[in-house]
């Protein structure tokens, strides 16, 4: 138990001190007075609608006909003739922009999205840069992503279907950046999107190909453990080609210690491999807590290996294929069950025919990567690679197919959907409760389940109380006026000159949050001067001009200014300003 504690110890420290590095290394440069700066291309391009998307590593910068050493990342659109690769030396002109934080409650945090990544700004170069030379260090990244790219240039070729090519992509390599958005929503709507994110399944297979490989040899010690240390390196290996997302690198990290247990001739706890992998992936980059991803996976692994049990019990199979089916069923419900309180809370939907989705997929994309990864492994072998990628197009052409014909079934996706913070930690630990059900004291796992629900009754009670009754929110946008007014749970909006993409980014994701209507009722304004409308009903006016609210005729109990991720109050005045962040006025 003592070194265990060491153990843990240390990797607590170590975690803390690499937060501590991590945070002097996201310091901003500052950019002022710079004419431009030397950086380093470190991926390759990655197309857009209207540019091509890098990311550059700063070596210095220019300032007043002087260098100046600095360090970090900025993200760049450029629309150079040239295409960029790693290693390349570019001379930018002109000065980054900082990524400014959500000015509206619910927006989508970009900048510390961003900055997990390392990235404080970016940049919209055009064609103001220089080629200077190329960087003659041997990266291990910069080996990597010539890999990577070189075996994805072997699967456009292979694999000439565009669609087809953009699912080969995501599904053997984890590059979804080349997927469109019609294929993103088929496969999202027919809940099958983890499919076309490498996770354990595409890890599983990998060992499981690689152990088949080996079965017919029959190799003792030695041998075998040499061959397990092979398997390792190749599974750390096509999650680096992968692009070490928190799933993969969960699954990677589990079948290595499944793996070490092997050539011990052990069989470690699963509880245990997955608390590990877990707590070496924080240890390593405490930001990767944050990352959906990774909640996403834990949540999935967890639900299975509490919740399956429980679901497979419910049925016995009297034939193989019925088993086979039902165990599916039961994997697909119990990650289900895990992990629909997060998607619901992130992306406000749910696939309905998620059991179909994986019972038609899933095996049509086993079968896609038993045969895309030799594909991979012998895309260099003329005739034979020709007819792997045949094959590969082929099976995915059929995937799509069926996709798509999941998708257009009637209600395939309930959208709008919204969960409060409380109600999904109530929906796990009722879960955890029921896989506890089993072995645990049943009289008192009653009493908690009561517990539970008259504390999140009581928690519901206290928010609906405590909600008001009448406020009016000013939201800040880069196009126009929009403002809500709620009365007693009823919304009604005015805007002038707000674009689409406006609403859907900065004001949309507060009205679901709030559980309000897509698209309120209208609030009737007359318009007093060419920049005044007046609201008879509500008493107060607006001057589009100065985007200044009078409340002059009503008396605010509150009013609160978006800023650092919540309202904060401020002082009570008779005219408001929008003031580069969103405006709540509280009645």
């Amino acid at each position: 138990m003592g070194i265990a504690s060491l153990a843990y110890l240390c990797l607590f420290l170590f975690g803390g001190m690499l937060v501590s590095l991590n945070k002097y290394s996201e310091q901003k440069i500052d950019w002022t007075d710079s004419q431009g700066y030397l950086a380093e291309v470190i991926q390759f391009d990655e197309e857009k609608p209207n540019s091509r998307q890098n990311i550059l590593e700063v070596k210095s910068i220019l300032k007043s006909g002087r260098w100046e050493e600095a360090f970090g990342e900025v993200l760049v659109y450029h629309q150079l003739d040239q295409e960029l690769r790693p290693g390349m030396i570019l001379f930018v002109q002109g000065i980054p922009e900082y990524i400014e934080k959500p000015s509206n409650p619910s927006e989508f945090d970009y900048a510390s999205y961003l900055a997990r990544k390392g990235i404080g700004s970016r940049h919209f170069i055009g064609k103001k840069a220089e080629l200077i030379g190329n960087h003659p260090s041997q990266k291990t990244t910069y080996w990597i992503e010539n890999l990577r790219n070189s075996i994805s240039l072997q699967l456009k070729e292979k694999i000439p279907d565009p669609r087809s090519n953009q699912v080969a992509q995501a599904l053997l390599l984890g590059q979804k950046q080349f997927l469109d958005q019609d294929t993103k929503t088929a496969y999202s709507q027919s809940g099958v999107m983890h499919v076309l994110a490498v996770s354990g399944l595409h890890v599983g297979i990998i060992y499981l190909f690689l152990m088949f490989l080996i079965k017919p040899f029959g190799l003792k010690k030695v041998g075998l453990k040499s061959y397990l240390i092979f398997v390792v390196f190749c599974i750390w290996l096509y999650a680096l080609i992968t692009g070490m997302s928190p799933s993969v690198l969960r699954a990677a990290t589990m079948f290595t210690l499944i793996t070490f247990g092997q050539m011990r001739e052990r069989k470690p706890s699963i509880f245990n491999v997955l608390a590990f992998s877990a707590i070496l992936m924080i240890t390593l980059n405490p930001e990767v807590i944050f990352e959906v991803g990774f909640q996403l996976s834990y949540l999935a692994v967890g639900g299975i290996v509490l919740i399956h049990p429980l679901v497979a019990r419910l049925w016995t199979p009297a034939t193989k294929v019925s088993e086979y089916i039902w165990q599916l069923i039961a994997v697909s419900i119990s990650a289900q069950l895990a992990t629909f309180p997060l998607t619901v809370y992130y992306f406000h939907s749910f696939p309905t025919f998620f059991l179909l989705g994986n019972l038609v997929v899933l095996p049509m994309a086993f079968l896609v990567m038993q045969i895309g990864v030799p594909l991979v492994v012998f895309s260099w072998v003329p005739f034979l690679s020709d007819f792997l990628g045949v094959l590969v197009s082929y099976l995915i052409l059929v995937q799509n197919w069926l996709i798509d014909l999941i998708q257009k079934l009637p209600f395939s996706q309930l959208d709008r959907l919204t969960i409060s913070i409380s109600t999904m930690i109530f929906v796990w630990l009722v879960l955890m409760i029921w896989a506890m059900w089993e072995e645990g004291q049943k009289r008192k796992l009653v009493w908690l389940t009561l517990f539970l629900g008259f504390f999140w009754s009581g928690m519901r009670l206290f928010e609906s109380l405590h909600a008001t009754s009448e406020e009016l929110i000013l939201y800040h946008t880069k196009s126009g006026i929009i403002l809500d007014y709620v009365s007693n749970g009823n919304v009604r909006s005015w805007n002038v000159g707000v674009t689409p993409e406006d609403i859907r980014f900065k004001v949309d994701s507060y009205r679901l949050a709030r559980n309000w209507d897509q698209i309120p009722k209208s609030l009737a304004g007359i318009k007093n001067d060419p920049s005044t409308f007046y609201f008879p009903l509500e008493s107060f006016s607006i001057d589009m001009e100065k985007q200044e609210l009078d409340i002059s005729k009503k008396s605010p109990k509150s009013v609160q200014r978006w800023s650092k991720g919540r309202w904060e109050e401020i002082s009570v005045s008779e005219k408001i300003t929008s003031d580069q962040a969103a405006m709540r006025i509280l009645f």
